[in-house]
């Protein structure tokens, strides 16, 4: 069993704990998002069941989200990164991808993975980069499998 992992700045705070999270609120989110628009609610709450989860938090209030799928040994998959939309460009994201950084039990990984349509500039500041070896680099992909259909 891993340790529950948080962090606070001002009335904020970060927390790994999955009985903050508000599935609600994180389903809102995803209506208005380019990756996760018509993920159906029960693959979301089974994501997040699977995956270490960092609810970003103002009080009570559930206002981010990044999710880690993990062997918590040599792989991390970065996904399902947000801010809502009133709290940007208050530094939120940064501190998050910080805090996600520096989860004890993701440290060591060999190698971490996301995608991003267009939050490259912010990833960059830690260190990720374009794929390497990308001809090594396979995938199915299933643009309809999260809203039940193939």
């Amino acid at each position: 069993m891993h340790k529950i992992f948080a962090t606070h700045r001002d009335q904020f705070t970060i927390s790994a704990d999955p009985s903050r999270l508000d599935v609600d609120t994180i389903c809102d989110f995803f209506t208005r998002s380019y990756w996760a628009k018509g993920r159906l609610r029960e693959r979301t709450e089974r994501a997040l069941a699977n995956s270490l989860v960092f609810g970003v938090y103002d009080g009570e209030k559930q206002i981010g989200l990044a999710r880690v799928v993990t062997d918590y040994a040599v792989f991390a998959y970065l996904c399902d990164v947000f801010i809502h939309e009133d709290y940007r460009a208050h530094g939120l994201g940064k501190w998050l991808i910080e805090t996600v950084h520096s989860h004890p039990d993701l440290q060591g990984l060999r190698r971490w993975t996301l995608a991003t349509r267009d939050a490259h500039g912010l990833y960059k500041q830690f260190g990720w980069d374009s794929l390497g070896n990308s001809e090594h680099w396979m995938e199915i992909f299933r643009p309809f499998a999260e809203e039940g259909r193939d």
